[in-house]
């Protein structure tokens, strides 16, 4: 039987939940890791955009953050950060946003900022907001990536980072925010989805050992159970060969045996220069949009 850790249970439930061709705007930490594996699998096509500007980036391991040089060294494109937010993100031309957060709530609301009552002089100052609430505001759909605990899954938020669902259904159509919403949620316990007349999130699959009741105390409110309740499949041995290799330094370029597991030094890009596709350059006038943002971190959601 192959042995896992339920970190990469996690990982590997999040890369599932991509498909190949999409576009995906990807947090740093947990999200990227997952992102990447996806790509290096079963999802070849998946398009990673950044928000460092950086559009079709294949690194051949985890990146250290949205600067990481690897990004920009193995991208189709890489345009300006006013750019990826007011005509890819914004325009609703990205499929998925994948995000971590060191607590989210029942509709799917997300702290990234401070920890404790007072922002002024919180218990913990986090990374803060960096692209997510543009990312949770306009994509088609988000998922969510993060540890669950009655901590990070609280039944009030210290602060409101990124909007969810608001209080509700209504909530996102009042706000005018044109994006889907959080569409999935990934824990190390198992997988939560809004329902589709409330928008609370309910757990609708687990991991082989975890039960429900175990879920729901590592939960800051009620939790609700999908009655249709499912049994998440275990890490295929290729999965986690990819993963671990990932995680190493280094991974194969799609398409090949993942089985083969050596990895490639940080200089080597994987497969030949492709020609960045032609990117449009509209006159849009920029918002306030900080070229100095700094990603989610797997940091904001340990």
């Amino acid at each position: 039987m192959l042995s896992y850790t339920a970190d990469e249970m996690m990982t590997i439930t999040a890369a599932r939940s991509l498909r190949d061709g999409m576009t995906c705007f990807v947090g740093i930490g947990l999200p990227s890791e997952a992102a990447n594996l996806a790509r290096a699998t079963h999802a070849p096509g998946l398009v990673l955009i950044y928000e460092s500007g950086t559009i079709g980036s294949k690194p051949d391991q985890v990146p250290l953050s949205i600067g990481d040089g690897i990004l920009a060294e193995t991208a189709d494109s890489v345009v300006s950060v006013p750019e990826i937010f007011n005509y890819w993100l914004q325009p609703g031309r990205i499929d998925i946003g994948f995000l971590g957060a060191a607590q989210l709530d029942r509709y799917g609301n997300i702290n990234t900022t401070v920890i404790g009552p007072s922002y002024d002089s919180p218990a913990v100052r986090l990374p803060g907001a960096g692209g997510a609430p543009e990312i949770a505001a306009a994509c088609k759909e988000v998922a969510v990536v993060l540890r669950q605990s009655r901590r990070t899954f609280a039944e009030r938020l210290d602060f409101v980072t990124s909007v969810g669902f608001g209080a509700g259904r209504e909530t996102r159509r009042q706000l005018g925010l044109t994006g889907g919403g959080p569409q999935l949620v990934i824990t190390d316990l198992g997988v939560l989805r809004p329902d589709p007349r409330t928008c609370e999130l309910v757990l609708t699959g687990i991991y082989a050992g975890v039960s429900p009741q175990r879920v729901r105390d590592n939960t800051g409110w009620d939790l609700l159970i999908s009655p249709d309740l499912t049994d998440i499949s275990p890490p295929s041995e290729a999965e986690l060969t990819a993963l671990r290799d990932l995680r190493s330094g280094g991974i194969p370029p799609p398409g090949t045996n993942v089985g083969d597991n050596a990895a490639a030094p940080r200089s080597a890009v994987p497969g030949p220069a492709v020609p960045g596709p032609a990117v449009p350059g509209p006159a849009v006038s920029s918002p306030a949009v900080s070229s100095s943002a700094v990603s989610i971190s797997e940091g904001a959601s340990s």
